[in-house]
């Protein structure tokens, strides 16, 4: 069974928490989130944000908190196929009231309908924030384009 492997980025600045679904195996190899060179969460966040492309871990990390947001993922370990979110199976989820108790998050968003799914499942009856459901950055979302996911993923910067 995998388990995730990747810590939460945020800090006590973090407004907003965004909820992948679980690594990728090319996330859990590169040990940070959204490490597939094929998913465009760090291309859709960087053009919301208008900044640079992040490359190395640290400018993620640096560019995630300089924005004000939190990234980690709904579940701490499950069976799974690859990285096929419809394999998911056996589900533990993370404790996200971790980074709400030491940030100041005033809004949730999932990426992807996997993680909306999950969350709603596992975590919102203990935590009662009603997530905002977002389209998947994973190439697995191939009918959605780039333009698009910007498009839409501009109501994260408030």
């Amino acid at each position: 069974m995998p388990v995730h492997n990747i810590e939460p980025v945020y800090d006590h600045n973090s407004k907003i928490l965004i909820l992948g679904s679980f690594p990728s195996v090319k996330s859990r190899v590169a040990c940070f989130f959204y490490g597939h060179p094929q998913n465009r969460f760090w291309k859709v966040t960087s053009a919301v944000y208008n900044n640079e492309l992040p490359i190395t871990i640290e400018e993620k990390k640096d560019f995630l908190l300089r924005n004000k947001i939190a990234v980690w993922d709904v579940i701490k370990s499950c069976d799974i196929k690859g990285s096929s979110d419809s394999s998911i199976e056996n589900v533990i989820p993370n404790d996200i009231s971790l980074i709400l108790n030491n940030s100041n998050i005033e809004t949730i968003y999932c990426n992807g309908n996997k993680s909306y799914e999950l969350y709603m499942h596992y975590i919102y009856s203990n935590i009662k924030i009603e997530p905002i459901k977002l389209p998947s950055t994973s190439p697995a979302n191939a009918a959605c384009t780039l333009e698009k996911l910007i498009e839409t993923w501009k109501q994260i910067k408030r």
